[in-house]
């Protein structure tokens, strides 16, 4: 039976860890402690989730008292990015098992950090990468190791997050460097990770631009270079072209969101999720491309943008004997065209294409949510013959990446891995 303390009670906690471990995997696993600096994230949480009214409740000062008074054995770290470290860090500290959201930290001093406490611990790390687990990364990760494309060359991944989506880490926390380490961290470890994972290479060296295009106080649609608006009381929105592209004037027309609607009721103390997307604070990038060398070979070219009219990727694996293709539109409502199924076309290089249907499932992240849940709370798949749930090694690697983009952005020139997690050795591998 794992006992089990939540750090951080985000709507990610609520529904992506504290919801499953209550209604699927109770018998294996029981909450016995929360923790959050706001006593109404507290509540509420106890108001959607009943069965956890008498639950005690801590301060994030009250970390060793939280484990004691428990006698946890699992913390899940569901708070603010760049608090993550410092749960770990005193999780480990007392032997315990860490499951940790992306990104596992910030930077890739804390990465270090991590591993080095790890590996001194008797307790384990695990990194919520549940992109991993959808069936179609799934199936390419399969395609690999089966050996039907050869050595692994070259990989394009372009990412696209339409405007809609894209402005939500502009009106939250996310827009500051020092509380996410920026959208290549944030954001962008979901795919670098997936990379690393599907060519089982380690990252050696990155050289990258990044921009700040649509958002910020240069925006083109900024309606006046007055600062700290919120959309809730901005008396310039009916003004404002962004605003108006989702709203009407009367404010009752309604837009498909799965990041900020529920933040948004919610009323958390001295908490907004709809500060001004153009606001002079405003410090990371929009825009980013890179270019990842990896330690037997192959080359990864990386794009991502936060403002396009609609939202996916496109990704091509090549190999010495072939090559995949894929390519994904999410099918939200705030896209007014038909999207093409997913598949993924496989071609050897002397051959015929072949074209592959995958088997779909329900669930958050294109079904990969529920098959994550269930090795982070029954236990790792003994069936399954490949590895799949990230350690603490794969997420320092997928920071200090996304790291290495920023850094080599503003310093124009290539940053080494080396230079980043230097005489390190993980405890285990990820």
């Amino acid at each position: 039976m794992q006992r089990i303390v939540v750090c951080g009670l985000s709507n990610r906690a609520l529904e992506m860890f504290i919801n499953p471990i209550i209604t699927k995997f109770s018998h294996e696993n029981e909450i016995v402690g929360l923790l959050d600096n706001d006593e109404k994230r507290v509540d509420l949480c106890k108001e959607r989730f009943p069965e956890l009214a008498f639950l005690p409740s801590y301060t994030p000062q009250q970390f060793s008292q939280m484990v004691n008074e428990t006698n946890a054995t699992t913390v899940i770290v569901t708070s603010r990015d760049d608090t993550h470290v410092d749960y770990i860090l005193q999780g480990l500290e007392h032997d315990l098992h860490i499951i940790s959201e992306k990104p596992m930290v910030t930077t890739s001093f804390d990465a270090k950090r991590v591993m080095e406490a790890e590996a001194k611990s008797k307790g384990t790390v695990h990194v919520a990468f549940n992109y991993r687990y959808s069936p179609f990364h799934r199936k390419i990760k399969e395609l690999i190791l089966s050996g039907k494309i050869g050595r692994i060359t070259s990989i394009d991944l372009n990412w696209y997050i339409d405007t809609y989506h894209g402005a939500s880490y502009f009106k939250r926390w996310n827009r500051m460097r020092e509380f996410s380490g920026g959208l290549s961290v944030h954001k962008s470890t979901h795919h670098f990770d997936l990379v690393n994972w599907w060519i089982d290479q380690k990252p050696e060296q990155v050289f990258a631009y990044g921009a700040l295009n649509y958002y910020g106080k240069d925006g083109e649609l900024n309606p006046s270079p007055v600062d700290h608006r919120f959309c809730g009381t901005c008396t310039e929105k009916h003004a404002c072209g962004y605003y108006m592209r989702w709203n009407n004037r009367t404010d009752s027309s309604a837009v498909k969101d799965d990041h900020i609607k529920f933040e948004e009721k919610q009323n958390y103390t001295n908490y907004r999720p709809d500060a001004c997307i153009f606001d002079h604070e405003i410090e990371i990038e929009d825009t980013y491309v890179a270019t990842v060398k990896y330690d037997r070979g192959a080359l990864l070219s990386y794009s991502i943008n936060f403002s396009l009219p609609y939202e996916g990727y496109r990704l091509a694996i090549n190999g010495t004997e072939g090559r995949i293709e894929t390519q994904e539109f999410h099918e939200l409502s705030r896209v007014p065209f038909p999207v093409p199924e997913q598949t993924i076309d496989y071609y050897p290089l002397f051959g015929s294409k072949e074209t592959i249907h995958v088997i779909q499932t329900e669930g958050g992240h294109g079904g990969g949510d529920p098959i994550i849940q269930e090795d982070l709370f029954l236990g790792v798949d003994p069936a399954r013959p490949y590895e799949i749930l990230a350690g603490a090694e794969a997420g320092a690697y997928s920071i200090a990446v996304g790291e290495a983009v920023w850094k080599s952005s503003l310093e124009n020139k290539p940053i080494n891995m080396k230079e980043l997690l230097e005489n390190v050795t993980p405890k285990h591998k990820a």
